[in-house]
């Protein structure tokens, strides 16, 4: 994957921050996410969806909180305004229920919190997840172009 460093300027943790990235795989991305929290004293909380749970993702992102989820039938799991970020990655699209993600997000969120969605190149219809957020009383959505690999919307 590219230079992430404009990717990671979208980030500003603090100690004690929650961020959970909610994807289908682990790559570059969460990496660098989690050792920009790391040395924040803040904390990387992974949803993985896939059917089986990747043996080294413990040893890779030992002091992330890792949940397995098996189907795109159900959303993942977290407490009420626990986190500040969510970041959907590789996700959205293929989830059977967007908006039972989107709830989920806009429930665990902090306030003054943000959901990032990240898909491939090409894959989004942008003016449609736009929408979507609208919908979903996420306020002052944009699409940023930032990863050569994915389109962002924040």
């Amino acid at each position: 994957m590219s230079d992430l460093k404009q990717f990671l300027e979208l980030f500003n943790p603090y100690p004690g921050n929650h961020y959970i990235q909610v994807t289908t795989q682990t790559d570059d991305t969460t990496s660098a996410l989690y050792e920009l929290l790391n040395s924040k004293d803040a904390q990387l909380r992974i949803a993985l969806y896939q059917d089986e749970e990747p043996l080294d993702i413990i040893d890779k992102y030992p002091l992330a909180n890792i949940q397995h989820i098996k189907n795109f039938v159900h959303p993942f799991r977290a407490l009420p305004r626990d986190n500040d970020i969510v970041i959907f990655k590789d996700i959205f699209l293929q989830h059977h229920n967007q908006s039972a993600l989107l709830k989920t997000a806009y429930t665990t969120l902090a306030n003054n919190s943000e959901v990032i969605i990240m898909e491939k190149k090409g894959l989004m219809d942008i003016e449609t997840v736009l929408e979507q957020l609208d919908t979903h009383e996420y306020r002052a959505a944009n699409y940023i172009d930032i990863l050569p690999e994915y389109d962002l919307i924040t």
